[in-house]
């Protein structure tokens, strides 16, 4: 790969506008926003999206812009709004995107019709199992057919919940680097990395623990896998009996995780929950902008040919004892995060990549 791609300002802004303004991009997660009102702002590429649940429980995507002078209407992250009002000349817009008031409103003669300005939608939304996506490109491809086989992970990732739900409201790890935004895209799908970027982690899980932990080795069973349409991920699960076994060895032994197994398998079957278990979750890139890996929605925002920010969204259970949840957050919290054990090597390793090729 020509070093270009990574530093060429106007390789990037090719990027963003055929990749980023014109496909699907991850927007966020239905379990983000739960109830009517509930809002967060968010972005397509360069491009300012508020994703809110309407009064009828619907998820909407519309502009960050108001339909009279496009002075941004929300300014904050999150919350739950009654309405979206614009600061500069207080129109104020519904819940589903309608224009609900105009002061002076007489002032624009008989032909003004408040119905002709609502926000503007997002041109395209969908959602696959809560993750909701859009495309500011009014025509191309369905969001069914760019996930293709990716879908079949994303649903081993949803159905770790015996009600086959997540819950999106535990906070978030944010990060930057100065490095370009392929490079996380890259890392989280290379198996190869971990023995030398995270020696310090690996060491400190053998001076605990008395075992030696090896990710990688000639024997290794893990694999990448090429689903197409840039949709990658790193297969890690047990190809054969004996492995299988090993897995199901080290499965939850305590009451909680009995009672979670029971449960995944009334809700799905021995075969299906046996699956379920075995993977843990996927390590997954839905390109351009969704990794999901262990219990985290990873979420990669381009700001720059070398600037970067990313957003981590911890994901908790529906259905599950409250043990089991405690888990997944106290073992994201080891490893990701500023205080993380180990991804913040990886921000290292990025921007010396970007030192290099430049």
């Amino acid at each position: 790969v020509h070093g270009r791609a990574y530093t060429d300002t106007d390789i990037f802004e090719e990027e963003m506008a055929k990749i980023f303004h014109r496909g699907w991009v991850y927007v966020g997660h239905a379990g983000e926003i739960p109830n009517p009102g509930d809002f967060r702002l968010t972005k397509i590429g360069r491009q300012s999206v508020i994703m809110v649940r309407d009064d009828d429980s619907q998820v909407q995507l519309f502009m960050n812009r108001c339909s009279h002078r496009a002075n941004a209407v929300c300014q904050t992250e999150r919350g739950n709004k009654t309405a979206f009002r614009c600061a500069y000349h207080g129109w104020t817009f519904r819940r589903n995107g309608e224009l609900a008031s105009v002061p002076y409103q007489d002032g624009y003669g008989a032909s003004f019709r408040k119905e002709d300005f609502g926000l503007r939608k997002v041109p395209r939304m969908d959602l696959y199992r809560g993750f909701v996506f859009g495309s500011l490109s009014p025509a191309g491809i369905t969001l069914d057919e760019h996930l293709g086989k990716a879908k079949e992970q994303i649903d081993l990732f949803v159905d770790q919940s015996p009600e086959g739900e997540l819950e999106v409201r535990s906070g978030i790890h944010k990060y930057g680097y100065k490095a370009n935004w392929k490079f996380q895209l890259e890392n989280a799908m290379d198996g190869y990395h971990p023995n030398f970027v995270h020696q310090a982690f690996l060491r400190s899980i053998q001076k605990r623990t008395g075992i030696k932990v090896d990710t990688f080795s000639g024997d290794s069973i893990g694999l990448t896998r090429d689903f197409g349409n840039g949709n990658v991920m790193l297969d890690y699960r047990p190809n054969n009996a004996a492995n299988r076994e090993k897995m199901m060895a080290v499965l939850p032994t305590t009451a909680g995780g009995k009672a979670y197994e029971e449960a995944l398998i009334a809700r799905y079957g021995q075969e299906r929950a046996e699956e379920i278990l075995i993977a843990g979750g996927t390590h997954l890139l839905v390109f351009p902008n969704l990794i999901l890996i262990g219990v985290q929605i990873r979420v990669v925002q381009p700001l720059s040919v070398d600037q970067t920010e990313v957003f981590l969204y911890p994901t908790l259970l529906k259905g599950v004892p409250q043990e089991m949840n405690i888990k997944r957050l106290r073992g994201h919290e080891s490893f990701y995060g500023p205080a993380g054990s180990g991804a913040p090597d990886d921000l290292e390793m990025f921007e010396r990549n970007q030192v290099g090729l430049s």
